[in-house]
C-alpha cells in the first residue's frame, strides 16, 4: 500500500453506501457446483458476483440490477466502517489505521476496476433468461455463526435480503443470479483478458492483506499499552471474532476465484476445495510441521513423538489448508506442554502425543491428547480469548509483516481462537445438503491434556 493513501470524502461516501447492504452467505455446496468444469463465461460470472461489474454493451453500461453491488466491495466496506468506529479509542491506533487503509484501498480498486465491453450475443449468453437459468441451491445458515450477529448468517432465501434489519438494503439471493447457461459459447479474447486482469487484481489484494492478523494484533497491543490494560474487554473480543471471521470469508472467496482461474483441473479439486480430502495425509503433514517448529524453537534433535491413529483411506470434502492449520495449532500446544513438563533434555523419554481419528455415523472426530499436565481450571474461560497465553516473555516481533501461517511456537495468543473461527466458518450440521451431495461429514475437533 502506498504510504500516501488516504480515504477521501468521496470514497467514504461509497464505503457507507456499500456498507448499507448485507453480505451474501456462500456455501461449500454452491462453490463446488459453480466451480465444476468452469468456462471463461462462468469465471466472468464469478467476477461479477465478487466485484459487482456491470456488462458494458458497446460502451453503454447495461445495469443488471440495482441490487448488483457485489460481494467483496460489500464485505470490505463493512470492515472499513467498523475499523473506523471501534470502541475505547482502538480506532486511533497506528496499526489499526494501517489495516483500515488496506481495506479501503482494496475496496477502491475493486469498485474502480474497468468493466468489460461485450457484444450483444455474449451478453445474452451471460445474462440469459430467468426461465432458462440453472439456479444454485440455497445456502444453509451456519448455526455456528449466530453469535456473531446479522452480517454472518445472511444466506440465500431466508436471510440474504436483510429482511430482519431496517438498516440494510435488499439484495437478490446469490443462487438466483449467477448460475446461467454458459456452455457451447466461444468466448472472445476480451473475456479471457478480463478474467486474467481481474485475477491478478484479486491476487494482489490477497497479498496486501497477508499481514492483517499480526497487524491488528499489534494494534491491540498498542491500545493495551496506551491504556495500561491487562485484559481485553468482551466488546473488543467480540469485534475480533467478527473481524477475523470476515477475513476468513474474504480470503476464501478470493482464493477460490484465483484457484479456478490459475490452477490446472484436478478430479478431486474445485478451486481450493478438495472433494476427497485425505484426513490421514493432512493430519500427518500437520504433525511434521508442528514437530519441526517445536524442534527449532527448543533447539532439540527430535521433538516429542506423535502417534497418528487414522484410517489411511478416510476421505471427506473440505479445504485441506483449513484442517491442516487447525491441527497444526493444536499440536503445537500439545508439543510445548510435553516439552515444558518433562524438559527438553529428556527428548528420548518424552511421552507420546496421540492423534486419534474416528469416523462415526454422522461425524468425523479428531482427538489430540497429551501428558503435558493440562490447563489450569481457572484458565479455562480464557483459552478462547485473544492475547491470552501461558508463555511468558513472548510477543509479536517488530517485523511482523508475515502471513498468519508463520506464527511463533507459542505466545501470540491467537492460535486457539483463530483455529476455532476457521473451523466454525465451514462447519455444517449433519444432514445438510452439502453432506448429502458430497458424501462427507463435518469434523469435530477435540483436544485433551492428561
Amino acid at each position: 500500500m502506498s504510504a500516501r493513501f488516504r480515504i477521501t470524502s468521496a470514497l467514504w461516501d461509497r464505503i457507507h453506501h456499500f456498507a448499507s447492504f448485507p453480505q451474501t452467505g456462500v456455501s461449500l455446496q454452491q462453490m463446488v457446483l459453480f466451480g465444476q468444469n468452469p468456462s471463461q463465461g462462468t469465471l466472468l460470472k464469478a467476477s461479477q458476483f465478487l466485484c459487482g461489474q456491470y456488462l458494458c454493451l458497446h460502451t453503454v453500461y447495461a445495469v443488471l440490477s440495482r441490487a448488483c453491488v457485489e460481494e467483496l466491495p460489500v464485505r470490505l466496506a463493512h470492515r472499513v466502517k467498523e475499523l473506523d468506529e471501534l470502541p475505547h479509542g482502538l480506532s486511533d491506533m497506528t496499526s489499526i489505521n494501517k489495516v483500515k487503509n488496506w481495506y479501503a484501498q482494496s475496496f477502491e480498486e475493486l469498485i474502480s476496476f474497468p468493466p468489460i465491453t461485450v457484444s450483444s450475443d455474449i451478453r445474452a449468453a451471460l445474462v440469459g433468461s430467468p426461465d432458462d437459468d440453472l439456479h444454485l441451491p440455497e445456502s444453509i445458515p451456519n448455526p455456528s455463526l449466530e453469535h456473531l450477529g446479522e452480517h454472518y448468517n445472511t444466506h440465500g432465501g431466508h436471510n440474504s435480503n436483510g429482511t430482519g434489519s431496517n438498516r440494510l438494503k435488499l439484495r437478490i439471493p446469490m443462487e438466483k443470479r449467477y448460475y446461467a447457461r454458459t456452455t457451447d459459447v466461444e468466448w472472445p479474447p476480451e473475456v479471457h483478458d478480463y478474467n486474467k486482469r481481474f485475477t491478478r487484481t484479486l491476487d494482489a489484494i490477497k497479498k496486501r492483506h497477508d499481514p492483517t492478523v499480526t497487524t491488528v494484533a499489534q494494534g491491540v497491543l498498542e491500545w493495551k499499552r496506551s491504556r495500561n490494560a491487562r485484559h481485553i474487554g468482551l466488546d473488543i473480543q467480540a469485534w475480533l471474532d467478527r473481524f477475523y471471521m470476515s477475513r476468513i470469508g474474504i480470503r476464501f472467496l478470493i482464493g477460490q476465484h484465483v484457484a479456478l482461474n490459475t490452477l490446472q483441473p484436478h478430479p478431486d479439486y474445485v478451486g481450493i476445495i478438495c472433494t476427497r480430502a485425505n484426513i490421514h495425509d493432512i493430519v500427518h503433514e500437520a504433525i511434521e510441521n508442528a514437530r519441526f517448529v517445536c524442534e527449532e524453537h527448543y533447539a532439540m534433535f527430535k521433538g516429542p513423538p506423535v502417534q497418528l491413529i487414522c484410517p489411511k483411506d478416510l476421505h471427506f470434502a473440505y479445504v485441506p489448508g483449513h484442517l491442516s492449520h487447525i491441527c497444526f495449532e493444536l499440536l503445537k500446544n500439545s508439543l510445548r506442554a510435553v516439552v515444558e513438563r518433562y524438559g527438553r533434555d529428556n527428548e528420548d523419554r518424552l511421552p507420546p502425543i496421540k492423534v486419534i481419528v474416528v469416523e462415526g455415523k454422522e461425524d468425523i472426530t479428531i482427538k489430540i491428547s497429551d501428558e503435558g499436565g493440562g490447563i489450569p481450571r481457572s484458565a479455562i474461560p480464557l483459552i478462547w480469548t485473544y492475547m491470552y497465553t501461558t508463555m511468558e516473555g513472548q510477543g509479536i516481533d517488530q517485523d511482523f509483516q508475515a502471513s498468519d501461517f508463520k506464527a511463533p511456537m507459542a505466545g501470540f495468543g491467537y492460535g486457539l481462537p483463530l483455529s476455532r473461527l476457521v473451523f466454525m466458518a465451514l462447519h455444517l450440521p449433519p444432514g445438510s445438503r452439502l453432506t448429502a451431495l458430497l458424501n462427507s461429514t463435518p469434523v469435530i475437533l477435540e483436544e485433551t491434556c492428561g
